[in-house]
Formats: C-alpha cells, structure tokens, sequence
C-alpha cells in the first residue's frame, strides 16, 4: 500500500504578533527579510498567509526583532509600550542607512538592560545605588564654567592628578574618568556599533543610575565624548551625540553648551593658564609641537585643546576653522583601533563597565545568582571567560 509523505506541521504562530514586533523596531518587510535571509515575498506570506516560518527561522525572527520566541505564539499583540529613540542630536547626516533606526534602538534597548538588571543587581545585595547630589545638574542657561568646576569636585578629579599623570596614565585618561563616573553612579557602558551611525555617544537619563554609552574613537577623543555625555547627565536630557555639523537651533544650543562643558571639563582654564600664559591678543597661530605638549599634558586630543584655547582667546577663530579642522576631523573618521583585549573576557567587562560587572561578581560569589545567570547577567556563553573577568577584576 503506498504511503503519503506526512506534511510538516505548521506552528501556531499569531500573524499579527509577527507584524508588531517588526513594526515596533522600525523594520520595513524587505529589511526585515533581508535580516533573516529570506525573500521579502516569503516575509510578506508569513505576516499575510499562506505560509509560516519554520522553527529555526522564527527564532531567526525573535533574534532580529529582538523579542522572545514564545512571543510569537500569544493570542494577541503584547501590551509593550513602544519603542521610542532618544532625542537624536547628531548633525551630519548626509545619507540614512536603511535599519539605522533599528539598530540604534537596538543599542539603546540593549543599554536599557544594563541599567535594568544593574537596579536588580542592587536590590539582591540588598545594597542602595549611588544617587547623584543635585548640586551636579544644571542647565543652559547656567555658566558652563562653573557647572564643570562643580561637576569635577562632585566626581572627585582634581586637576593636579590629572596633570600628574605619567605618559601611560594618560593614554588610560578614559578609563579614569570612566571610573570616576561609575563611582558616582553613572553607568559607564561602551558599544563600538554606535559609530557606524555617525553617534560618538549616547546618554539615557534616568535616576538612578543614568547611562552614558561611548564608541570606538581615540582615547583622547573618548575623554571628550564621555565629558560630553556627562553634560547631558548634568542637563538631565537623554540623546544621541555626534561630531559638529548642521543642526536645528534649539539642538546646536545645546550641543554647544555640551561641548563647552566637554572642554571646561577637562581643560579647566585656571590650570591651562599656569601651563601657557595667555597672549594680550589672540595668536594667529600655534605649533603643532607645543598644540601636542599642551593636549598631552591634560590627556585630550589637540582638537579638543585647539578648540579650547580659541575660546578662551589664546588662539585666533580663523586658525581652526581654516586650518586645522577639516585635519582634525580627517584624522578622527581614519582613527582605526589596532588595540588587542588582555584577556578574551575583558570585552564583555569593557562593554558594560565595572560598576555593572562588579555588581555581577559581587553577587555570583556570594551565591545570590548561579553562574548561568551571572553569565546571562554579562552576555557571555563560555564560562571560561566569566571566570578570566573575575580572576583580573582586583587588578
């Protein structure tokens, strides 16, 4: 007798759910397809009949859409508020990038979720996070001077450490403020995917434990991006940042008062005077040499100090904006880190930073989670690595 070849059995797959979960991360149909690897017909059939996708490519799904599997299977749509991007204050843009909305909600998500376990990493311990005193927030209209001299003594950064750095100190100037930061109570997290849109940072304010993410730039150029970011914290306004370029008037007050606070921050101008006596007028130009000496001694990148003293008056507006820029900002877009990690677990450390990484060690070695969930809790598959992070952490 001859037999039939049984029919695969479709799964219970809700349509509708399958269409709000891309929708709610911004993906049109083919975008979406193309993240699967499938046709845009066969992703149009799977949202509209008469066909479903198999297991692998459902998960493949939840992957892209960055929901859970099981989801897809409710009798209706989840009751989730939507996503929403931050304020988005990069001013360059000159062509989208298809799934960018996506993937900066991903980031953003992804951030989200740091702070989120970090909130319940706290309340395991049975510990209180660090808040912020309010003598640190400010606003625009406030003297962006005395906002960063404020910010610098609430986060403990004296000028004479900062100058007294040795030369390898000082290649590390991020990693020091990034400490100084998460002391506080700044979630300090890095993710290198930023760049690719054109962000320096991002900064999702919240209290407490506000979250400054930075990318992949020169370390003196992350010193910047991280003061930056610091400023939004201090305006209590979350947003995405990049480099200078063209922009709404309300969002360039702001970037600019951000970046005054950047370069205040880290360039206090009474310490810059005791190190470079001020002109009686304003210097047609400056050396390269004595730019560099001047950007080593405070840690930043000699964009940063050239700026800094063209606003202070030392150095003529028409040296940067004719000269140099166009240089700086050539040297910064061909910045290739070439940097390898200590140890393969240090990335994930980097990545969510030690104020996180801490809480997660500090509460696996007490027992409070099992190492599957400290893991979970750090991204990591390969226990092997959690154990390397532990191992360094005390160095």
């Amino acid at each position: 007798m001859a037999t039939t070849a049984k029919k695969r059995q479709e799964m219970p797959i809700n349509r509708d759910v399958l269409v709000w979960a891309r929708e709610r991360v911004g993906l049109s149909q083919d975008d979406a397809a193309e993240g699967v690897g499938v046709k845009p017909e066969q992703l149009r059939q799977w949202e509209s009949g008469p066909k479903v996708p198999t297991v692998k490519q459902a998960r493949k799904l939840a992957q892209v859409y960055d929901r859970p599997f099981l989801e897809f299977f409710s009798s209706e749509r989840p009751k989730i508020k939507p996503l929403e991007l931050v304020p988005d204050f990069r001013m360059h843009r000159e062509a989208d990038i298809p799934t960018e909305h996506y993937e900066l909600l991903l980031i953003q998500s992804e951030a989200e979720e740091i702070r989120l376990n970090a909130l319940d990493l706290f309340e395991m311990l049975g510990e209180q996070p660090p808040i912020l005193p309010d003598a640190i927030y400010g606003a625009v209209t406030d003297d962006v001077e005395s906002v960063a001299a404020q910010a610098r003594a609430i986060l403990g950064l004296s000028i004479e450490e900062q100058l007294s750095l040795t030369s390898v100190q000082k290649d590390s100037f991020v990693n020091i403020l990034r400490s100084k930061f998460e002391a506080a109570g700044i979630l300090v997290a890095k993710n290198s995917a930023l760049a690719r849109f054109g962000g320096r940072g991002m900064c999702l304010f919240a209290t407490p434990l506000p979250l400054i993410i930075f990318s992949t730039e020169a370390p003196s150029a992350q010193a910047f991006t991280l003061a930056h970011e610091l400023a939004h914290v201090v305006l209590k306004l979350s947003a995405i940042s990049g480099p200078p370029g063209f922009a709404t008037p309300s969002a360039k007050r702001i970037e600019d008062w951000c970046n005054a606070f950047a370069a205040a921050f880290l360039i206090p101008a009474s310490a810059l005077s005791k190190i470079f006596s001020k002109p009686p007028s304003p210097l047609a130009a400056i050396g390269d040499a004595e730019l560099s000496s001047l950007a080593k001694a405070f840690a930043v990148s000699r964009h940063a100090m050239l700026v800094r003293l063209v606003n202070l008056g030392y150095v003529r507006p028409s040296f940067y904006w004719s000269i140099k820029r166009e240089e700086f900002l050539t040297e910064e877009t061909q910045y290739k880190s070439w940097g390898r990690s200590k140890y393969y677990g240090s990335r994930y450390r980097t990545s969510r930073g030690d104020l996180y990484t801490g809480l997660v060690l500090e509460a696996w070695s007490n027992g409070i989670i099992t190492n599957h969930s400290a893991a979970e809790f750090m991204g990591i598959k390969n226990l092997a690595h959690l154990e390397a992070i532990r191992e360094r952490f005390r160095e």
